[in-house]
């Protein structure tokens, strides 16, 4: 079986700001990443995500762009940029850019000129509204980030629409001059040489019909999956990508099961995979915000993402990650970050690298990364954990320690705290003092460290990754749970036309029996020194075959 390129590799997120500092400045940037190019040829990835690193005011960490064709000066130039694609390509990694297109900066040139004048050539490229008739909003939507999702403009007299910050203003899809000016700055990165793009909040662009009414309330949630969603996708589909083998991954928030089948439906996609939110909000209270934290339970993890695993079947196709730059690290979130650290992480890592679909490791899982925990608000750097802490002391009137508390938890300066390459200084990051600082665990969980222990979980995820590589049916094998009711015990099997594996994972502190058919497999990777081919150890995984 011929699989596209992208659906036999394994993906790997680099946020280029916390990644690796190569002039002294604090902030990571691109000649960073092309010195450590040579250790992520080793981890065995085939693809690497780059976060944006467009020119930008950084109001949310390069995801309000000032300019799509521009290197924000602090990462580096054009020529680095080229020169970390030729370092990619030589080791035969593809290069997939960060593409934020519901949104762009307030400072970009595009929305200077929409807001100057109301007869500007450029106004509807942007969503802009006039005040109701007491001259309030045009409606009650909340922004992704807190607080009122539109922005009064006093010059025009006239609010536009922002479903994050002010300082991000929601671009207008249904004007056909702003889509063939984005979509030939795509083609204009393709001839660059870029092997695709991940697409941020994609199914935001197109926004509901009578968009202002007012009393509307909502915000994000309501322009989810819109109307003419699936016309844009089809119709940059045609611009940008037709003829090419060239990868499109889409975020997809609220994006439900039947119509991420349809979308990445290989007869006919529109995107070639999609991020869906379902397991990463299974720790948000009810009917409260997301910093209102339940329990994960593993249970709950297993039926989402089996769900997942086999609603996509026959003709969709997964994008698989626990953890990036906007969620919780992966091993504070699902696994035990403290006695249990290295078996949960690298169980956790068994789980990512064998489900249906392509893996993403975020940068930092590979070594077992845990949450921060900063001792004060001010050591917090992101504008959504900014917000979300004034609402929470304000509004809300919680005590410090208790909005701190939640903080901790949820917030995506967790997955931004710079990477941890040695017990050097600022981790081997950085030889100035970091634009966020790092985990205080650094000295004993760091990349040197884990090259000397054999048992690491840098090593242990090396051996995954050229396990999947050479294995069918981790690549493409169908899957299919085995046992649908066991409180620790999560089992599943991956099997093709030739080969099956069956990986067994035991999410809990205790000993966990095997079922009797799986006593008799051949063990081809375990993260445990386990002897016992009848029970599974504490946060055990194993990947079996048939003797």
């Amino acid at each position: 079986m011929t699989l596209p390129w992208w659906k036999t590799c394994v993906a790997y997120q680099i946020y280029p700001r916390s990644f690796c500092d190569s002039d002294g400045d604090g902030v990571g940037d691109l000649r960073g990443i092309i010195s450590k190019l040579d250790y992520l040829e080793r981890l065995g990835i085939g693809m690497l995500w780059l976060c944006p690193v467009y020119a930008s005011p950084n109001d949310d960490n390069g995801y309000d762009i000032s300019d799509y064709e521009a290197i924000q000066p602090e990462f580096g130039t054009l020529d680095d940029w080229i020169a970390l694609r030729d370092g990619l390509h030589a080791r035969g990694i593809r290069l997939v850019m960060d593409l934020v297109a519901n949104h762009s900066s307030d400072e970009h040139a595009w929305f200077i000129e929409s807001r100057a004048a109301k007869d500007s050539t450029k106004r509807d490229w942007y969503i802009w509204r006039p005040p109701t008739a007491d001259g309030g909003p045009p409606n009650d939507w909340q922004s992704v980030f807190g607080g009122p999702a539109w922005e009064f403009d006093a010059a025009s007299g006239e609010y536009y629409l922002h479903l994050f910050s002010k300082k991000q203003p929601d671009l207008n899809w249904e004007n056909t001059a702003f889509r063939a000016e984005l979509f030939a700055m795509m083609r204009r990165w393709v001839e660059l040489g870029v092997d695709g793009f991940r697409m941020d909040v994609i199914n935001l662009i197109s926004k509901p019909e009578g968009l202002g009414a007012g009393g509307d309330e909502g915000g994000m949630d309501r322009a989810l999956n819109g109307p003419r969603m699936r016309d844009h996708l089809a119709e940059m589909r045609r611009e940008v990508f037709a003829g090419t083998d060239l990868v499109t991954i889409g975020e997809t928030p609220g994006m439900p099961l039947d119509l991420a089948r349809e979308v990445t439906d290989e007869r006919a996609p529109l995107l070639d995979m999609q991020f869906h939110f379902e397991h990463v909000d299974l720790d948000h209270a009810p009917g409260a915000s997301k910093w209102d934290s339940t329990p994960m339970t593993m249970p709950a993890l297993r039926a989402t993402l089996s769900r997942w695993q086999e609603g996509m079947e026959p003709h969709g196709w997964n994008s698989l990650y626990l953890g990036n730059h906007d969620q919780p690290r992966a091993v504070s979130r699902y696994g035990d970050d403290g006695r249990y650290r290295r078996e949960s992480a690298t169980l956790l890592m068994t789980l990512l690298l064998t489900l249906k679909g392509t893996p993403f490791i975020y940068q930092g899982d590979e070594i077992g990364m845990a949450n921060v925990a900063f001792d004060a608000i001010d050591d917090y750097r992101d504008i959504e954990t900014l917000n979300a802490w004034r609402w929470l002391t304000g509004e809300r009137g919680l005590a410090a320690a208790t909005a701190l508390a939640m903080i901790r938890k949820k917030s995506r300066d967790n997955a931004r705290t710079p990477m941890q390459w040695s017990a050097a200084p600022n981790a081997g990051f950085s030889t100035a003092t970091p634009w966020i600082a790092p985990n205080p665990d650094y000295a004993a969980h760091n990349v040197a460290a884990a090259e000397t222990d054999p048992d690491s979980v840098l090593h242990y995820t090396r051996r995954l990754i050229a396990l999947r590589r050479e294995t069918a049916a981790l690549q493409h094998g169908r899957y299919r749970l085995l046992d649908v009711e066991h409180p620790a015990l999560w089992l599943y099997e991956r099997l093709d036309a030739s080969t099956c594996c069956v990986i067994a994972l035991n999410f809990s502190a205790t000993a966990q029996a095997l079922p009797a058919p799986l006593t008799t497999m051949r063990r081809v990777l375990t993260n445990v020194r386990n002897q016992s081919a009848d029970t599974l150890a504490a946060w055990e995984a194993r990947i079996l075959v048939p003797a």
